[in-house]
């Protein structure tokens, strides 16, 4: 994490860490003809998914805790190629990139604007100096939690219904271990929020005299980030995932018994909006716990 915040996002979001998903998406050929190989691959995309997002919830650099929502995001990718559904990985990779670059761009405004500092321990009280800073990273979380309607909603919370029906794998397990991922997300992303932004100022005093907000420039990019963030996914959705889709040609190895996109339509209600209240919990959670409980223990 001692690169710039811009390679940074260009390293988490589009090139060098998820590349190794897109090989995985390539050779969907040469994996699908193996059980026991998707089995593998899904058991370690799913448990790194958890893992990430643990380790994510007591990381105190800002630049971590993305990067180690990075890492936890990857597992999603990993684990549904497990399950044969290539596309979805590829469209969930697509939308990660937009919102992760997001974060990476919005925390490095905020270490710029607080003269290198990345420790979120020594933020706070940002909301009224950095405004647009604030509603980036805002938007930018809430698409990697999964909120509804915004770009990541329409990849993750696909990728967690195919989970429950899929005919590979004990689908419960992987389902719930993915939901309580969600979960986590949910903590580590509004801890960062509110200890940047929320909580009494923490950092030097000389630190606080030479804030100011993004220039013109780094705006635009973030802007432009910030519309990708909310739009994509429901614009595209069509084009990468979905009965008939022949975006990919024969770029990708389908098997008609893992095409699960009509079945996943007609799940329970309760199966369907669990992710989503589980990462609203965690928002309470965390909300309640960060913003209240450690203000009174400490």
């Amino acid at each position: 994490m001692a690169g710039p915040t811009p390679v940074s996002a260009l390293i988490h979001a589009a090139t060098m860490v998820t590349a190794g998903v897109f090989i995985l998406i390539r050779s969907s050929i040469i994996i699908d003809y193996s059980t026991t190989g998707l089995f593998f691959i899904t058991i370690i995309g799913v448990f790194t998914a958890f893992f990430s997002a643990t380790i994510g919830i007591f990381q105190n650099d800002i630049k971590k805790i993305i990067a180690y929502s990075t890492c936890s995001q990857l597992g999603y990718m990993v684990f549904i190629c497990g399950l044969s559904n290539y596309s979805l990985s590829l469209f969930h990779l697509t939308n990660h990139a937009f919102f992760k670059a997001l974060l990476f761009l919005s925390a490095g405004s905020v270490i710029h604007a607080l003269s290198d500092e990345q420790d979120i321990r020594k933020y706070g009280g940002l909301l009224k100096i950095l405004p647009f800073s604030y509603v980036m990273i805002l938007i930018g979380s809430l698409s990697l939690m999964g909120i509804p309607f915004l770009t990541g909603f329409y990849s993750k919370d696909l990728i967690i219904e195919v989970s429950f029906i899929s005919y590979l794998i004990n689908n419960g397990f992987i389902y719930w271990l993915s939901v309580i991922t969600a979960f986590f997300t949910s903590i580590y992303s509004i801890r960062l929020i509110i200890f940047t932004f929320f909580v009494k100022p923490n950092g030097f005093k000389k630190s606080y005299q030479q804030i100011h907000d993004s220039p013109i420039f780094m705006m635009f990019s973030l802007f432009f980030l910030c519309i990708n963030s909310i739009f994509f996914g429901f614009i595209f959705k069509d084009l990468f995932v979905g009965l008939g889709v022949d975006t990919w040609l024969n770029s990708f190895n389908y098997y008609s018994k893992n095409i699960l996109f009509l079945e996943s339509e007609f799940l329970p209600f309760y199966i369907k909006n669990l992710p989503f209240f589980f990462s609203l919990i965690g928002v309470l959670v965390a909300y309640f716990f960060y913003n209240y409980l450690i203000l009174i223990l400490f």
